[in-house]
């Protein structure tokens, strides 16, 4: 079908590609001046929306580390807060592997915890009780751009010591309690640039942090342990050719060609967010009558990012999650599903002895969920499609009888 609509497209314009153009010209293509702006506006993005009036006592300003992608920002950022061999991470299964994945690389163990059946995040409410003696972190995610309960998180993690480090690849612009993810009272805040993300770099992240030490050993170790950036090396008119290797680090800077991307996007990001957020209330007002779990919005007064739009199919509905995939496709619909939980693949069931009835929520979720297309090039027809695709395959189904063999009680709770 020549005129498929894919799930994903990123949304690029004239400004981002005079500002690679730009950068093409200037002869610095890896991380240089381009990242340091970028940082800079990352960190002022943010910041601006802080409200002074509520800030009780003096706060350390926020520092934005650019890197290579969010994967290794949550790597960087767990490292900085002291993660290594035998501790403990404590996450949810609902996720993408990479938050697990490096947990793993630092020679921790990632330890699971269940997801609120309505918000897909976090349960808070059993996080205390998987907290041992080996638990240094807390890692939430926020699933598709709704914020988590992080007022429990932050209260557990301080009541025990504990680290809080936020996997908020999905999360730009969300707000949880009127701030923006990322100036809350978390230790380190992890955003993702890949090509699919509501701004993007094509690959890329963001670590932002108030805590210095965490920032200058993120700094650090994103470029091979040396003590000094190679933009500063390279651009100083006096000779500076001497450095330090302090530590044994990664190659996880970002090059400008990607920041030259990401400050242009920034520009967008509010004007995406609206855009987003308009779709996400017509999905809801045009779907809410079929046999489905429209996705949970954000509370009243608060922002969701609506990087994803997780429909969830009832299990009245005579069809699979898969054949439902199939018969959207077959309309030149492209969809997703976020996620298929970390214990229910064979690395993380086989070296945790996991089983799927471990993290009932997260394994009720997935069998029904499936994310619709949704992103800021799309036009109002281009929704009309989607929507008309669902409410055909959702007849098409209805339509069956109950012992078609692509009816499934498995999604039943």
């Amino acid at each position: 079908m020549t005129n498929f609509l894919p799930f994903s497209m990123p949304d690029i314009g004239e400004e981002e590609i005079a500002e690679v153009v730009d950068s093409l010209r200037s002869g610095w293509l890896t991380s240089g001046p381009k990242t340091q702006i970028f940082e800079m506006e990352f960190a002022h993005f943010l910041s601006r929306r802080v409200k002074a009036q509520e800030q009780t006592e003096p706060v350390q300003p926020l520092q934005a580390l650019a890197v290579n992608s969010a994967t290794s920002g949550l790597h960087l950022a767990l490292e900085a807060m002291g993660v290594g061999p035998g501790d403990e991470v404590i996450t949810s299964p609902y996720t993408f592997t990479a938050t697990a994945g490096v947990i793993r690389h630092l020679g921790a163990n990632p330890v699971f915890v269940d997801i609120d059946p309505v918000t897909l995040n976090i349960d808070p409410r059993k996080i205390e009780r998987a907290i041992t003696e080996r638990t240094k972190v807390i890692l939430p995610i926020h699933i598709g751009g709704l914020a988590c309960e992080m007022e429990p998180i932050i209260e557990i993690a301080r009541r025990r010591g504990l680290k809080v480090v936020e996997d908020a690849a999905h999360a730009l612009p969300s707000t949880y309690r009127g701030h923006l993810v990322g100036t809350l009272e978390s230790d380190a805040t992890v955003y993702s640039f890949y090509a699919t993300k509501a701004i993007t770099t094509g690959e890329g992240g963001m670590i932002v942090t108030r805590d210095p030490e965490v920032a200058n050993r993120c700094r650090v170790m994103r470029l091979h342990g040396i003590n000094l950036d190679a933009f500063d090396r390279n651009s100083s008119t006096k000779p500076s050719w001497h450095y330090d290797v302090v530590a044994p680090g990664f190659k996880y800077n970002l090059t400008d060609l990607a920041a030259a991307i990401g400050i242009q996007q920034l520009k967008k990001a509010w004007s995406f967010q609206e855009r987003r957020a308009l779709m996400a209330r017509r999905y809801n007002d045009e779907l809410r009558d079929l046999p489905t779990i429209l996705p949970a919005g954000a509370p009243d007064g608060d922002l969701h990012s609506w990087q994803l739009y997780i429909l969830r199919l009832d299990h009245s509905i005579r069809i699979t999650r898969e054949d439902f995939i199939k018969q959207m496709a077959r309309r030149g619909v492209g969809c997703s599903v976020h996620f298929i939980p970390l214990h229910l693949h064979p690395y993380w069931r086989e070296t945790y002895h996991l089983q799927p009835h471990h993290f009932p929520a997260a394994w009720r979720a997935f069998e029904r969920v499936v994310s619709l297309p949704l992103y800021t090039k799309m036009s109002d027809d281009d929704q009309t499609r989607v929507i008309e695709a669902v409410r055909e395959v959702v007849d098409l189904a209805a339509a069956l009888p109950q012992n078609s063999l692509i009816y499934s009680t498995a999604c039943s709770d």
